[in-house]
């Protein structure tokens, strides 16, 4: 049977491996992103797929954008936050932009974006997947605004499932360690070290984590899932 599945950062790391995976299994695909450009080359790429330009840190601008995903004849059978920003910095070092910037793209606007395709989810009995983070269970010193913002995004899962759960959907919180991705790549820059790809997870099997959730029975839910680099 096939799904309709909405996917943000569907232009980085996991957010790719996802669209991949789901294109692979003949899904149908909105692809959602910040640049047309590289949202074009994607979905160019995995034969043609829906697109739509939303910047997340437009926390406001949303809701006029996202809501033309939840048309009554397209229900959302997957809503796959993959989006994220990571700002590093003591907190004696971090302006509250910095704080804003990642609350915005990494809570508030997923929140708002999956607000949105309720009506859509709920038709569908669909189901949401929360990329989160190892940083979403702990927090290290230097993370402090990045971590709390993933803390919040547990928080908003949490809720989500509790309130929606009635409606037929389901929630999964997915929390991977170091992945090998550009934005893993700033991530070290950032921490004045070297970026070794093949140290760390790989994108695709965070995606196939993630496809197992979507995938699985509708009489049990996956609510929380750690991914750790093997070995460490």
């Amino acid at each position: 049977m096939v799904s309709r599945y909405v996917i943000t950062g569907s232009t980085g790391g996991i957010g790719g491996a996802v669209a991949e995976l789901l294109c692979e299994e003949g899904h149908q695909l909105v692809l959602v992103g910040s640049h047309r450009g590289r949202l074009d080359a994607v979905a160019g790429r995995l034969g043609g797929c829906e697109t739509l330009v939303l910047d997340l840190l437009d926390v406001e601008g949303i809701a006029a954008r996202g809501s033309a995903l939840a048309t009554g004849d397209s229900p959302v059978d997957g809503l796959v936050h993959s989006a994220g920003l990571a700002q590093l910095g003591a907190i004696a070092d971090s302006d509250p932009e910095s704080w804003m910037k990642q609350y915005k793209v990494n809570v508030a606007g997923p929140a708002e974006l999956t607000r949105c395709l309720l009506p859509a989810l709920r038709t569908a009995r669909g189901h949401v997947v929360f990329v989160n983070s190892g940083q979403g269970l702990h927090t290290n010193p230097g993370w402090g605004a990045y971590s709390a913002s993933k803390h919040a995004t547990r928080a908003l899962a949490q809720a989500l499932r509790a309130e929606e759960g009635p409606h037929g959907i389901r929630v999964t919180s997915v929390y991977p360690g170091r992945t090998a991705t550009e934005m893993q790549r700033a991530i070290r820059r950032q921490e004045g070290a070297q970026y070794v790809a093949h140290a760390y997870i790989q994108p695709r099997s965070v995606a196939r984590t993630v496809l197992a959730a979507l995938m699985s029975p509708r009489d049990m839910e996956v609510t929380d899932v750690s991914v750790a680099v093997s070995g460490a």
